[in-house]
């Protein structure tokens, strides 16, 4: 029997890998794995705690809990998942699962003491019960069920939402999931570490109240276990017990942010270089380590983990003291300020040269953070602390100078790690300047690496590609210039001549040619407007001088107002009227440059010597450059702009210099960190190329006019899998690349432009058919939006696809269309959207969504045809609209007939008679109202609430009709209930 691609089946096979890693699991045979322990430790669904198996383990990890008082610690513990906020109530059990919980116990004697409980064994554990499964389901104010919880001593520590490409989902959807689930039901995630969203062919993980754009893959793994499914490595490396309880233990930081606190876990790539980095202190064979992590993967997180676990953790070193070192103000006022508003305890900052020697001196175990320059004046041979452990931050600029000299005499008995996104090799003499051999012992290139292309398969950075514009047709008047000439350098000998014309022709020369700097705003201000203004990114020109800046800033704000352009450099005394008109401070420069982060204005930046570190601002796309910038100056530039953003493809480099030309030269680096640092536009432009031919493939066989049989029968092969999930893929990346290379006149010529416009009809069509938008033109991208506007007939798609809503007229006016897999699609998309706010008011809804679902699964998966699928969606659709007819009709309001209908329908062996039913539902429905306060916020969820409920409950159900047993033998009876009444709001 051949089985079709699943939820199901990803599910399963999870399970499989989890049980390999050391989990037990339930579930593994298709079945409901959550019902086993439910059944085994006596779980309502209204708990996300197995608290009978905790208390178990409780008991048996704390030599002072007993089975006569762990009830009442168990009871303390639940009080401690009554928050208001999640996150709050998230870092509150947090500290809880790794320091213990206080818990009073009574001494034989009369007396208390105040004991520390362990919830978790992080020293040993083999100790601790890991579960994995399946159809967790919780049921407070609404419902969920998780594909996939893991449980430690029964407490939910991972949440897990799964999806089959083969059913036109993917991960994006699981996150979407996961997100909602955190909304509806706060409680089951108090306690979380992480959540995973996996398909068919990829994970991703986030931490607990992370939203959407923070969910990232895991793509590495120790040797034990690597593996070619790169979704079965992530789970065995990143859910395996030990990692999951380290990176508990030691890997979670909570950061105060406007809006409330944000829980950050680490990146595969900081986990790992932290490890490796406790691995050599820990082993103490070499004493330094080169940790070269491109630039955006988020280095200072990797020191603040490398910090925290240096302090905490006795078995690496006993007493340490750490020092993170940057060598700028800048720098060290965004290391602070991140210092400040994280959880981490055991940091000072070094306010002058006089207070870091006395820190030096001390030798205090705790974190110091300092800038190169302190130790200038710092005396030699004052070390007070024989484990100190350093980290270089952008360690290339640290061997400038002597201040490298400095910070070796004043901590010669060191650990020191070298932290860069772009080393330096600069020849090989002593004298040289060379980051690998500075930070790494003979014979290792680097401790760890993180590199461009695994930055930019990760999602973390973009690919950039550069534009060469440095070729410029001059008009020389050379009579004049030779006359000019001669006059300036009479009396030379030809000899002088040319070594005075070797000395002062220089690029930063030609770069303040009045002639040169116009052609080359006129070049700036039209790109500018072509290629970046349509979409709201920015730009940045990166001059060689503050006076080429000034005249860059002048011509460019001539053209586009003084509003839109901003210049930054340094101020002087003496400078010119020419330089002193763009004079800032250092408060006028951060204000621009916070302005410029947003979208107001300015909309360019003209800079020298400025922003070209340390600078993430992902509204920057396009830099223009006119300065001669190498190796690690020029990834640093070129890391400006691949920071990632919605709709952004991809950075973009216009260079002025020729830097590009021969991009060999210009990085002295490896062949991958070379073709992945920036790339020819050329190569977007081939890109472009090879997915218009991917996505009108789809459409092969189908006529690529304008007309509505070619429209219908286009929609018609998108709307189901699997050219649904590809089209609706692979369009998205199309529209990011036409975005990024138009306009171009390679468009028109090699007809793209006219295949593209014929690919944003048809989508406009799905998006109308399929999603129910009235206008779907209007989220499309600017130059999008125009191609549609100019050349789309927007008005023919709305008559061709009209989107309706669920209702008497539908199954009326659904008949009009002529194409089933259309009407499919609609009638799925409406009940769909008319069933999923309604699943907790009627059981009826919940079977009806159940159907639909099987029957759209039924469909994809081709085991039945457009025209079955219809008739089977609208035989469901018809029972949507008797729900409430029927209602009506019997004159009850919607709680009372939920109730009836859960009674006679779900449990009918309950009851005697129909009459009774509705009896049982008038009167819960009475008592409800007139027993339950709902006139404040947050009702729904309150423990009084509830409490009230069960208590009207059992008088109805047990006292006035003798029903206990609908509450004895059924938990699930009391939170269907419960739904119904909250739900419909009685």
């Amino acid at each position: 029997m051949v089985s079709l691609p699943s939820e199901g089946g990803v599910e399963r096979s999870l399970l499989s890998w989890l049980d390999g890693v050391g989990w037990e699991t339930h579930g593994l045979d298709g079945g409901r794995g959550a019902g086993v322990l439910d059944e085994a430790y006596e779980r309502s669904n209204r708990e996300v705690v197995y608290w009978n198996l905790l208390a178990e383990q409780v008991v048996a990890l704390n030599d002072n809990v007993t089975e006569k008082n762990v009830d009442k610690f168990v009871s303390s513990l639940k009080r401690d998942l009554d928050v208001e906020h999640l996150m709050d109530g998230n870092r509150a059990f947090h500290r809880l699962l790794t320091k213990g919980k206080s818990f009073n116990i009574q001494r034989d004697d009369g007396a208390s003491d105040t004991i520390y409980v362990d919830l978790i064994d992080h020293e040993n554990p083999e100790n601790n019960r890991f579960h994995a499964v399946n159809q967790f389901s919780v049921s407070r104010e609404t419902t969920i069920r998780p594909d996939v919880t893991l449980f430690v001593n029964g407490i939910p520590l991972v949440t897990m939402e799964l999806k089959s490409v083969a059913q036109d989902n993917d991960w994006h959807d699981a996150v979407s999931d996961l997100v909602a689930y955190e909304e509806d039901v706060p409680r089951l995630f108090v306690p979380g570490l992480f959540n995973v969203a996996a398909d068919t062919m990829e994970l991703r993980y986030g931490a607990v109240g992370a939203p959407r754009e923070f969910y990232e893959p895991w793509n590495d793994a120790p040797e034990e276990f690597a593996d070619d499914n790169a979704t079965r490595q992530a789970i065995k490396a990143l859910c395996n017990p030990a990692t999951l309880l380290d990176l508990l233990k030691h890997f979670v930081f909570y950061e105060q942010q406007a809006g409330g606190d944000a829980k950050i876990v680490p990146r595969y790539m900081q986990y790992y270089a932290v490890n490796s980095i406790l691995d050599r202190v820990a082993e103490s064979e070499y004493d330094r380590g080169l940790i070269w992590h491109t630039q955006g993967s988020g280095k200072s997180f990797t020191m603040l983990y490398a910090a925290e676990n240096l302090l905490s953790r006795p078995e690496v070193t006993r007493n340490p003291q750490v020092f993170i070192i940057v060598d700028t103000d800048k720098l060290n006022s965004q290391m602070r300020d991140q210092l400040a508003n994280l959880s981490l305890e055991q940091w000072t900052e070094a306010e002058s040269i006089d207070h870091l020697q006395r820190l030096i001196e001390e030798g205090s175990s705790q974190l110091v953070l300092t800038t190169i320059q302190k130790f200038e004046d710092v005396d030699p041979g004052v070390q007070g602390n024989d484990e100190v452990i350093v980290m270089s931050d952008e360690a290339h600029r640290f061997m400038e100078a002597d201040l490298g000299s400095r910070l070796d005499a004043a901590l010669p008995d060191c650990t020191h790690f070298g932290f860069t996104g772009t080393p330096v090799r600069e020849g090989e003499r002593h004298e040289d300047r060379n980051t690998f051999r500075e930070f790494s012992p003979e014979g290792e290139d680097y401790l760890h690496r993180y590199t461009v292309k695994q930055g930019i398969d990760d999602g973390l950075i973009l690919p950039v590609y550069f534009t060469l514009r440095h070729e410029m047709e001059w008009e020389i008047d050379e009579a004049g210039l030779d006359e000019e000439f001669e006059q300036e350098f009479r009396g030379m000998t030809t000899d002088q001549k040319r070594e005075a014309i070797r000395e002062n022709a220089t690029a930063r020369t030609l770069a303040e040619l009045e002639p040169r700097v116009d052609r080359a705003v006129e070049e700036i201000d039209a790109h500018y407007d072509d290629h970046v203004a349509p979409n709201d990114w920015k730009g940045m020109v990166v001059t060689p001088s503050r006076r080429s800046a000034a005249m860059y800033g002048e011509r460019l704000r001539q053209r586009r107002g003084d509003e839109e352009v901003e210049v930054l450099y340094t101020a002087t005394k003496d400078d010119s009227d020419l330089i002193e008109q763009f004079h800032t401070d250092s408060e006028e420069r951060d204000s621009i440059v916070k302005a410029f982060k947003q979208e107001s204005n300015p909309k360019l930046l003209v800079v020298h010597n400025m922003l070209l570190t340390g600078f993430d601002a992902p509204i920057l796309k396009t830099m223009y450059l006119d300065r001669n910038l190498k190796n690690h100056n020029l990834m640093q530039a070129i890391a400006r702009t691949n920071r990632p953003a919605a709709g952004k493809e991809n950075g973009e480099i216009v260079d002025f210099q020729g830097v590009f030309e021969n991009i060999d030269e210009a990085l002295d680096y490896d062949a991958e960190t070379k073709a992945y640092a920036a790339r020819d536009k050329d190569e977007l432009y081939d890109d472009l190329v090879e997915q218009i031919e991917r996505v009108m493939d789809i459409f092969d066989g189908i006529p690529k006019d304008d007309t509505q049989e070619a429209t219908y029968d286009a929609v018609e092969r998108v709307s189901t899998h699997p050219e649904r999930r590809e089209f609706k893929q692979q369009f998205r990346r199309l529209q990011n690349l036409y975005e990024a290379v138009a306009p171009d006149g390679r468009l028109v010529s090699e007809g793209i432009e006219r295949d593209y416009k014929w690919l944003s009809r048809i989508h406009v069509a799905f998006k109308r058919t399929t999603s129910g938008e009235d206008d779907p033109e209007e989220e499309m991208r600017e130059k999008t939006r125009e191609i549609i506007n100019d050349h789309v007939e927007i008005g023919e798609i709305k008559r061709d696809f009209p989107t309706y809503k669920l209702g008497e007229e539908f199954l009326e006016e659904v008949e009009g269309l002529d194409n089933p897999g259309v009407k499919a699609s609609q009638i799925a998309h409406a009940t769909r959207e008319h069933l999923h706010p309604r699943e907790n008011q009627n059981p009826r809804y919940k079977r009806l969504s159940e159907r639909v679902t099987d029957i759209v699964e039924r469909w994809h998966g081709e085991q039945i045809g457009d025209p079955e699928a219809v008739e089977a969606l609208k035989s469901v659709e018809e029972e949507v609209l008797k729900v409430e007819k029927e209602a009506d009709e019997q004159g009850m309001d919607a709680a009372e007939f939920a109730i009836y209908t859960h009674l006679t329908e779900e449990t009918p062996e309950t009851i005697e008679s129909d009459e009774q039913a509705e009896a049982v539902a008038e009167e819960i429905v009475t008592q409800f109202r007139e027993r339950v306060d709902r006139d404040y916020p947050g009702w729904r969820t309150n423990r009084q609430t509830i409490a009230e409920i069960e208590r009207l409950l059992l008088d109805v159900l047990v006292v006035e009709n003798d029903l206990g047993h609908l509450i004895r033998d059924n938990d699930e009876f009391v939170d269907a209930v419960r739904d119904y009444l909250v739900q419909n709001d009685g």
